[in-house]
């Protein structure tokens, strides 16, 4: 119950501070800044939006995840998806995409929706149902899409990202394999 209720506080407050009033990209130079989370992602169990469980281990496996916290209610976010899903599908063999769908939580019409959103745009990446830690770990989180990036320690690096800018994805991304 903590947990469903922590989500919708977050969702609530994410609705309220907009998620972006228009599908125009943002200025790149304005939409980098220093990261709204906390400087490691937390430990967790949490489910996909197919229902596979997974852990915060995920990210040991690549230099680099780009993190993606999104929501179903954002039209920025939904419009930016068949590119993400290119994205992904492009990406080198040390880097990867996540999604937190901000919005969602277990067995909530949201999921449905995510996965309806994500079906239809091709991106086929993982996209996580934040569980209590995640909820937690994303409160610093004020619209969306906000991307950020996570080291194979869980650390988060480089400047999140705010505003569906997939082009300043790949270049904070690049920047950041190089390191």
């Amino acid at each position: 119950m903590k947990t469903f209720f922590a989500t919708t506080l977050l969702s609530a407050a994410l609705l309220l501070s907009g998620c972006g009033d228009s599908a125009q990209a943002p200025d790149p130079s304005n939409t980098a800044q220093a990261s709204p989370v906390a400087s490691n992602i937390p430990v967790f169990t949490a489910t996909t939006i197919t229902g596979e469980t997974v852990t915060n281990k995920i990210f040991a496996s690549k230099k680099i995840t780009v993190v993606n916290i999104w929501g179903t209610f954002c039209p920025p976010c939904i419009a930016e998806m068949p590119e993400l899903g290119e994205m992904a599908r492009s990406l080198p063999a040390d880097a990867q995409i996540i999604g937190l769908v901000c919005d969602a939580s277990e067995n909530s019409t949201q999921v449905q929706r995510a996965q309806e959103i994500t079906r239809q745009a091709g991106a086929d990446f993982m996209n996580i149902v934040p569980d209590a830690q995640l909820a937690k770990f994303m409160e610093g989180v004020e619209a969306v899409p906000t991307t950020i990036f996570v080291n194979g320690k869980g650390e988060v690096v480089g400047k999140a990202i705010i505003g569906a800018n997939v082009e300043a994805y790949k270049n904070e991304l690049e920047k950041l394999l190089k390191q």
